[in-house]
């Protein structure tokens, strides 16, 4: 079985998505009840569900639908890594019901001006705390920002960060670097690891074949190996480019050339050990 690592869900009567645009066709709601299906039929048995927005009350929203939904085995949650009282925070989002489905914490850096950004001391003390918590960090950067991510991980080696999305690599432009030389980098610090996850949608969103995602996908697999690599989805920005049938399917051609303890290692093995499923 698979497990899917990265989704979302949404409902714009309980908030809006700020970050859809008006005319969008994913500007609508999803439900952990519409991917089941989609899921289950594509082999996928358990998902992390990830944050959205930067909204403090969207996480034990997430962690309510973890406890009522079998297939959510995980949430990378939100909450703000500045706040003095961090630790304290981590600790109350746990003790809520469907507590122990929080997985991780992640932030939208890819919106912060200073490419720097993870790099502020304290940041740097929030990402500690979110450590000795016992949860992963996800890392969801634009391709200019990998080096910090990469210096932040150097530096906080008892964190497990988890690159989304490879660094959203340019994909459509088919150009490799400077995006490989520094996923590089990032790999070369042993407690990173990545999603090959939304990639679809960083291709042409009209013409892609997984040949298109295949040099990027390689280049990530060459760098981190199928032990720090695991699949997502990125339900349902995928379905900007993609059905979810098709995002599993592409994922599952690019590794096919890979051993079978490989394979599952990446459709299922990594995300179970990083995020404790």
């Amino acid at each position: 079985m698979t497990v899917d690592a990265h989704h979302h869900v949404w409902d714009l009567s309980v908030r809006d998505q700020d970050w859809i645009p008006e005319h969008s066709p994913i500007r609508r709601d999803f439900t952990v009840t519409d991917l089941e299906p989609e899921a289950r039929a594509a082999g996928v048995d358990r998902t992390v569900l990830v944050q959205t927005v930067t909204v403090a009350e969207e996480t034990p929203e997430f962690l309510a639908l973890a406890d009522a939904h079998d297939l959510v085995a995980g949430v990378v949650g939100w909450t703000d890594l500045t706040r003095p009282d961090i630790a304290d925070e981590l600790a109350r989002l746990r003790a809520l019901p469907g507590g122990a489905h929080l997985k991780g914490i992640r932030h939208q850096v890819q919106g912060e001006p200073d490419p720097e950004w993870l790099l502020r001391p304290h940041v740097q003390r929030g990402l500690t705390a979110v450590a000795e918590a016992g949860l992963a960090y996800d890392l969801v950067v634009l391709p200019h920002q990998l080096p910090a991510g990469a210096k932040a991980a150097a530096h906080l080696p008892q964190l497990t960060f988890v690159l989304d999305h490879l660094g959203k690599p340019p994909i459509a432009s088919g150009a490799l670097d400077p995006w490989a030389t520094d996923l590089r980098a990032l790999a070369a610090v042993p407690n990173t690891v990545a999603k090959l996850s939304g990639l679809v949608t960083e291709a042409d969103p009209a013409t892609w074949t997984p040949d298109d995602l295949r040099p990027y996908a390689e280049t990530a697999l060459e760098a981190f190996g199928p032990d720090r690599l695991m699949f997502g989805s990125d339900w349902p920005v995928c379905t900007l480019a993609a059905t979810y049938g098709d995002v599993v399917a592409a994922a599952e051609h690019l590794i096919a050339g890979l051993g079978e303890a490989e394979r599952t290692r990446i459709l299922e093995g990594t995300a179970t050990h990083v995020y404790r499923l």
